[in-house]
């Protein structure tokens, strides 16, 4: 059975970096033709998408994001992080680890973490 957890710290200051893991069970990260998604929900932008990693490592980015983000993997690991610079209150919300891919669509996901970005 697939399984991600997030997990991170629940509150960052304003200019720090956030830096969340997703750890997937299951499946190995780097089985062909899956993308590994963080995806992000807060009360004033609802449903907003950050960005994933390919099984072979390659990456995107929301254009709004791209300049702050990087999504990176340990395959010894199955782990996926996204670290996400220069933090402010509108960073915000609840993050979401999925998985996409060429066959699937957003078929499994994390429970989610808060962040709060707050002094």
């Amino acid at each position: 059975q697939v399984q991600l957890q997030e997990s991170g710290p629940g509150l960052v200051k304003p200019s720090q970096t956030l830096s969340l893991t997703c750890t997937v069970s299951g499946v190995s990260i780097t089985t062909k033709y899956y993308y590994w998604t963080w995806i992000r929900q807060s009360p004033k932008k609802g449903l907003e998408w950050i960005g994933y990693i390919t099984s072979s490592g390659s990456t995107d980015y929301s254009p709004s994001l791209k300049s702050r983000c990087s999504i990176s993997r340990n395959a010894s690991k199955n782990q996926v992080t996204l670290q996400l610079t220069s933090v402010t209150p509108e960073d915000t919300g609840v993050y979401y680890c999925a998985r996409d891919g060429l066959d699937t669509f957003y078929d499994y996901w994390g429970q989610g973490t808060q962040v709060t970005v707050s002094s």
